[in-house]
């Protein structure tokens, strides 16, 4: 990539960050539309994972082949493809008919969605190559989040309440659009210095490992271990056939080397655990304020801000942290925070309260703002730059796995223990396991951001670098190909 004025940076950077915006707003947004489509479509608990977690699922089964694709052909080409299929799919999801097919629209979007992301962040890496200007311009990216977080609910529910649910996927379209005609004008093409060959046994193994854990944590409490067990079997046997598999290949669809950083490994874990929380967090929140205080769409994402502001707010801070100070300093604040604010309604049944309600989104908002930053600076940093959009790709599936097995474990916490005919009297109780396992996840947290963000850390970090910008004319081992 050519060398761009400090102007034509941040021009890119916006662009990046529109593409950001409407893959998070349409999740925060779904979010608060939950019990109107519930309605309108006859969904079951499960029915309404489903339209979460079909997204997140092909999202994160697709992020490292469309990360290593654009480092192939082309990252702006990717890019704008992904736009023009995301756009495509929210025009599909406004019409659906029923859930059957808004779910495949659903995953239509997250094709498209699954191209933008981590690319925007190898553009991002590889036009911000200052290590100080990349971790602010981060911290951006990560404020991001926060403005989906602060406009999602409270547009949702404007428009859920005036038009209806469908009209939320309408959001897409213009932004969509003028993402589209920038990249065009303003975003120079670049590609890796060295093409990545594709990997379709890895991605299909990705594929089945993610899809046969989800359905068979999602589908217990409904069919039973008999129909589980099978896909978490499954899903045990794909791990193992990618732990074999990978190393074997000269341009692995996952690079195993890279968890030989323990500040990478650790921020894949966090990531998982940040974004399990966000998830839980919000699946329990907007079917609790709608379903059981029985607030109206619009209320219910004025209820939301207690946790997106602070997440809009303390977004650039902790970039600029990890830019001057590093960061272990974000991470402990996020994971203090987060499972503080879940332990308020975990042991606490904050939700009862006005006062322990704000409490507790305004605690969790802070954790969450601050545990973006860290996350993609590190999976980025030290890592040669002709593999930056294979390191973030990794960084943006653990997100979206993350958000997926929150949906899917909390959602089927709640449905196991939540009784139909009695469903606000016995919501609180189902909820509360729920609450406890994201308190796990802060404290998850917090304890491996300890762990991998101090010297030893460093020096894993260091030595797995230097590793990777060792070109491999030949394969890991005597099976590559």
């Amino acid at each position: 990539m050519p060398e761009l004025s400090p102007r034509r940076r941040l021009l890119v950077l916006a662009i990046c960050c529109m593409s950001l915006l409407i893959v998070s707003l349409d999740n925060t947004v779904l979010n608060v539309a939950l019990p109107a489509m519930q309605r309108d479509l006859d969904a079951s608990t499960s029915g309404l994972q489903w339209t979460i977690d079909a997204y997140t699922l092909v999202l994160a089964s697709l992020l490292m082949l469309s990360g290593s694709t654009a480092d192939r052909i082309g990252r702006r080409k990717v890019f704008m493809t992904g736009l023009v299929i995301f756009t495509a799919g929210s025009l599909l999801c406004s019409v659906a008919p029923n859930l059957d097919l808004l779910i495949v629209a659903r995953m239509l979007q997250a094709v498209g969605g699954s191209m933008l992301n981590p690319v925007a962040m190898s553009i991002i890496t590889n036009t911000f190559t200052d290590s100080r200007e990349r971790a602010r311009a981060i911290g951006v990216w990560g404020a991001v989040v926060g403005i989906s977080m602060a406009a999602g609910p409270l547009v949702g529910g404007l428009l859920v309440e005036s038009v209806g649910w469908r009209a939320i996927f309408w959001l897409n379209l213009p932004v969509g659009l003028a993402a589209l005609l920038l990249t065009l004008r303003f975003v120079p093409e670049s590609r890796a210095e060295r093409a990545r060959r594709p990997d379709p046994v890895g991605q299909v193994l990705v594929i089945v490992l993610f899809g046969a854990l989800t359905y068979a944590i999602i589908e217990a409490p409904v069919s039973g271990a008999g129909t589980s067990v099978p896909f978490a079997v499954l899903a045990l046997a794909a791990l193992g056939g990618l732990l074999w598999y990978e190393p074997r290949r000269t341009d692995p669809l996952i690079d195993l080397r890279f968890f030989r950083s323990a500040p990478f490994s650790g921020a894949t874990v966090i990531a998982i655990s940040a974004f399990a929380a966000l998830a839980g967090f919000l699946f329990l929140s907007t079917l609790y304020l709608q379903n059981v205080r029985g607030l109206d769409a619009l209320h219910a994402g004025l209820w939301m801000l207690p946790m997106a502001v602070p997440t809009f707010l303390c977004a650039p801070i902790s970039g600029r942290l990890v830019g001057t100070r590093g960061p272990r300093i974000p991470l402990l604040v996020a994971g203090v925070a987060m499972s503080s604010g879940a332990l308020l309604f975990a042991a606490f049944h904050a939700e009862s309260s006005t006062a322990g309600r704000f409490l507790g989104y305004l605690l969790f908002g802070i954790g969450f703002g601050f545990v973006n930053a860290p996350i993609t600076n590190t999976a980025v940093s030290g890592m040669p730059r002709a593999q930056a959009g294979l390191a973030a790709a990794v960084a943006s599936t653990s997100r979206q796995l993350g958000q997926t097995l929150g949906v899917a474990v909390v959602g089927a916490v709640l449905a196991s223990g939540i009784t139909a005919s009695a469903y606000r009297e016995t919501f609180s109780s189902a909820a509360t396991p729920g609450w406890w396992i994201i308190v796990g996840c802060g404290i998850s947290v917090l304890t491996l951001g300890l762990l991998t963000s101090g010297r030893w850390a460093r020096g894993t970090a260091e030595e797995t670098a230097a590793r990777l910008r060792v070109p491999e004319v030949q394969g890991v081992g005597a099976g590559a190909r």
